[in-house]
This record gives structure tokens, sequence and C-alpha cells, in this order.
């Protein structure tokens, strides 16, 4: 089992960045694919973007393309999400999720933090 904490969000005016952070705990953190999740107000969760054991493949939702980084540091067991030119409609609260598999955006990660609120002003 492995425990996700986020941290780093905010408000945020558009064309701004912010930086996200996941803290995992519980288990050895390479084993483990990380990912990101959001979920807008009043809508479904969505997949952000995901990377794998080391780190080398990175796969994002075309939405973030070019704006979002997803990187990962297993030495402090971290997982962070870089978001820069941040709109409005980036504004969710953002959860990250992890699996011992490679699922993609696929939403059956079998761990996953309490979120963080990212709210983008125009």
């Amino acid at each position: 089992q492995v425990q996700l904490v986020e941290s780093g969000g905010g408000l945020v005016q558009a064309g701004g960045s912010l930086r996200l952070s996941c803290a995992a705990s519980g288990r050895t953190f390479s084993q483990y694919v990380m990912a990101w999740f959001r979920q807008p107000p009043g809508k479904e969760r969505e997949f952000v973007a995901t990377i794998t054991w080391s780190g080398a493949r990175t796969y994002y939702v075309d939405s973030v393309k070019g704006r979002f980084t997803i990187s990962r540091d297993n030495a402090k067991a971290m997982v962070y999400l870089q978001m820069n030119s941040l709109k409005p409609e980036d504004t969710a609260v953002y959860y990250c999720a992890a699996d011992e598999r490679y699922l993609g955006r696929n939403r059956e990660y079998a761990y996953w933090g309490q979120g963080t609120q990212v709210t983008v002003s125009s």
C-alpha cells in the first residue's frame, strides 16, 4: 500500500504557473506508475498526465500538451506537475494517482491522494 499527499495548489492568474507535488510513502516508489487527474467543478474526473516507473515515458491529455510537464524523483518518492501558461479552464481539484501497472488514462489506479485545488482567474 502507498499513501499519496498532494500539495502546491492555489490561486493564479491566467498565463501564470504552478508546480504541484505529490509525496508518496509506504512502499518502494519506483514500483509505481504515477499519474495526475483533475476534476473541474461540476464535471467528471479526467486524466491529465502519467509517467512510467523510471520516468522514461510520459503521456498527456491533448489539452495540456506543451503546457504541463510531469516528472518524478524516485529518490525522494515525489512526483510533480509543472503547469505553465495556465488557463481558466485548468481550474480543478488535481489528484495524484499510483498503480504498479501502466494504465495510461484509465481511471482504475489503485491509489489516490485527496487532491489539491488549483484556481486560475481570468
